[in-house]
This record gives C-alpha cells, sequence and structure tokens, in this order.
C-alpha cells in the first residue's frame, strides 16, 4: 500500500532517504544535518557551474532533492567566480556554521560520493569539469562504483 496515495512521492521519499542515509555512513547519523548538508554542498555547485549545466544536474536529481537543489537560486547571477578549493569549502562552512560542528570538506566528500553513485558517470564529469581545478581535485570519482536510478 502506498504511503501517501501517489507512487512518484513514495519513489522520492524512498530515493531521498537512500540518498541521506548514503550520506550518513560518514556524517554524524542525523537526517537533518544530513539534509542540510547535502542541500548546501548541491547549491554551491550548482552556483558556480553554467546555468545549462545546472539545469541538467537538476534534472538528474530525486525530486525532493531537486527542490532543495533548487531553493533560492538566481541564474541571472551565476555562474559564481570563486576559484578555490579554500573558497569552496568556506561556503560551506559558513552555510554550515550553525548546525552541531560537521567539516565543510566532510559534507562534500559525503555529497560527492553520493553523486558518483546515483548520478550518471558522464554528468558526474561533465560537473566536475566545469568546477575549478582545485574543486574537482576534492571530487574523486570511484569508476567502481555501481549506479542507481536517481
Amino acid at each position: 500500500m502506498s504511503a501517501t496515495g501517489l507512487d512518484v512521492f513514495d519513489r522520492t521519499i524512498h530515493l531521498t532517504n537512500t540518498w541521506l542515509d548514503e550520506m550518513m555512513t560518514t556524517l554524524p547519523h542525523d537526517k537533518q544535518l544530513a539534509w542540510h548538508a547535502l542541500g548546501t554542498v548541491l547549491r554551491t555547485i550548482r552556483d558556480r557551474i553554467p546555468v545549462n549545466l545546472a539545469a541538467h544536474l537538476g534534472a538528474q536529481l530525486p525530486l525532493l532533492i531537486r527542490g532543495l537543489y533548487y531553493d533560492q537560486w538566481r541564474p541571472s547571477e551565476v555562474p559564481k567566480d570563486w576559484r578555490s578549493a579554500a573558497e569552496f569549502l568556506g561556503i560551506i562552512s559558513a552555510e554550515l556554521s550553525s548546525l552541531r560542528p560537521i567539516g565543510a570538506g566532510d559534507a562534500a566528500q559525503a555529497t560527492f560520493r553520493v553523486l558518483n553513485h546515483h548520478l550518471d558517470p558522464n554528468q558526474v564529469e561533465k560537473v566536475r569539469h566545469a568546477l575549478p581545478e582545485e574543486v574537482r581535485a576534492l571530487w574523486v570519482v570511484d569508476h567502481q562504483q555501481g549506479r542507481s536510478a536517481a
């Protein structure tokens, strides 16, 4: 039996929980923290890559996560011009500062792993290559991991 009465909602809730569970394999076991970390990293990436690529990335996300990703997006104000890994991590750290201590690098790595696992590898590569070199170096891609449907 459907929990919500709509299969599309049940599926996105299931997928979102799967993504959050994967985030929590390396972050503290707190879904709210995982949700906030995932959104912060996704939005930081979104704001640095070209608008068309950001839209293509958004289209591959589960429905609930897509809403998190597009929250407060202003396409006319992107892409941002930060260039270093320190700036990338600084943006994430500032967004996470109101939460229980979680490292920006840990949040980024957890998000990268989830994206590597669930998104098309070609899309991951396009997004990675749109980021500055120092940030690409943080985003290690494991081509051995299986891909599951988003």
